[in-house]
């Protein structure tokens, strides 16, 4: 095994090619997270991302991208953004993750959604699942499995949807929209809902808005930004930004007006986004690992995602488990306990409540 370090600017045409018919070779790199346009798109603008290059003899087997931090701590692409981490490698391929990541002059790489089929992947990564709405029977099975499933769920949200028909005048769904107005509302919707919750605004860095900005810009067979929005009598109430690859759609950035809250926009909104999707040809909406309300009544089977590291022996190692390993798994032990989960949320919203209305 030989590898190169490159910027992702500096990978050429058959390259890009070749990760390409990697990652379309094996089911488990399906998610555009892991596609060539999504690091290319991320290293435009953070001049941390890098990618290693996997040669065994003159073909190349495998691509690693990921972002150089300092210490030699490796993080994936958009780390906290993704749902979807790793390296996009030939089947078969033997890949020693201890020294890759020497080769890549990296003394810990860290992930929180490694996808399975990982040479990075061992016994003691902790594994989480990925809901995921299945999609390649078609619309009508996947609604025949949900009226089993989630009946009760499904029969509401029609019901809803029809009330606030009546109530607000007709719905309209724009699919695929490579339109920046909509797309600036949904992110307004965004940072309103992480104020409210506590959480911290992704938005208030210029580079992610940018990013969402840029990949809705990208359009191909293979990969595209998909930004889809729900209006009511002309209004927008629901929308969602993600990406897809030929096959499949992740889900990224959901978010509604809580104006119509009492209807469950993002439901409404999540039964027609997938409808269209299916009619265009994607297979599988993954909506990624965390547990949400919606995620429970809208899935019909899970992928898997790994936690953890993979680090070399040395004080930057160290260090790093110090800072990084008893913080995660103190938010393992919050996040598996309902009652603990129920506490941190209700404080986290407080803290959102008091940071709507104080100043500053």
């Amino acid at each position: 095994m030989r590898v190169t370090l490159a910027l992702p600017r500096e990978l050429g045409r058959p390259e890009v090619s070749r990760w390409r018919a990697l990652q379309e070779a094996a089911p488990c790199f399906d998610n555009p997270f892991l596609s060539p346009e999504f690091t290319l798109t991320v290293g435009e603008l953070r001049d941390v991302v890098r990618v290693a290059v996997i040669h065994d003899g003159p073909e190349i087997v495998g691509f690693f991208p990921f972002e150089r931090h300092p210490l030699g701590i490796g993080k994936p692409v958009a780390a906290g953004l993704t749902d979807a981490q790793g390296l996009v490698h030939a089947q078969g391929v033997e890949i020693d993750p201890l020294r890759l990541i020497k080769d890549c002059g990296l003394a810990v790489y860290e992930f929180d959604h490694l996808v399975s089929g990982q040479p990075l992947l061992s016994g003691r990564h902790e594994r989480h699942p990925s809901p995921i709405i299945d999609l390649r029977d078609g619309w009508a099975h996947y609604t025949d499995a949900l009226k089993l499933q989630s009946g009760k769920t499904y029969k509401s949200t029609l019901a809803k949807s029809r009330k606030l028909q009546r109530d607000a005048g007709p719905i309209r769904h724009d699919y695929a929209t490579t339109d920046l107005e909509p797309l600036h509302t949904l992110l307004g919707w965004k940072t309103d809902q992480y104020r409210r919750t506590g959480r911290t605004d992704r938005f208030a860095h210029k580079w992610i808005v940018e990013l969402v900005e840029r990949l809705l810009a990208t359009q191909s067979e293979s990969f595209a930004g998909v930004l889809d929005m729900v209006y009511v009598d002309g209004r927008p109430m629901a929308g969602h930004f993600g990406l897809r690859t030929r096959k499949t759609l992740v889900g990224w950035f959901p978010a509604y007006d809580p104006h119509f809250a009492k209807y469950s926009p993002g439901l409404i909104h999540h039964l027609a986004m997938a409808e269209q999707a299916a009619g265009s040809g994607i297979e599988v909406i993954d909506m990624g690992r965390g547990q949400k309300e919606y995620k429970d009544k809208l899935k019909t089977g899970e992928l898997e995602v790994a936690e953890g590291r993979v680090a070399r022996l040395g004080p930057a190692a160290g260090l790093h488990w110090l800072m990084r390993v008893p913080v995660r798994k103190t938010r393992a032990t919050v996040l598996a306990n309902p009652i603990l989960l129920r506490t941190a949320d209700k404080a986290l919203k407080t803290y959102g409540r008091l940071r709507t209305v104080l100043p500053g």
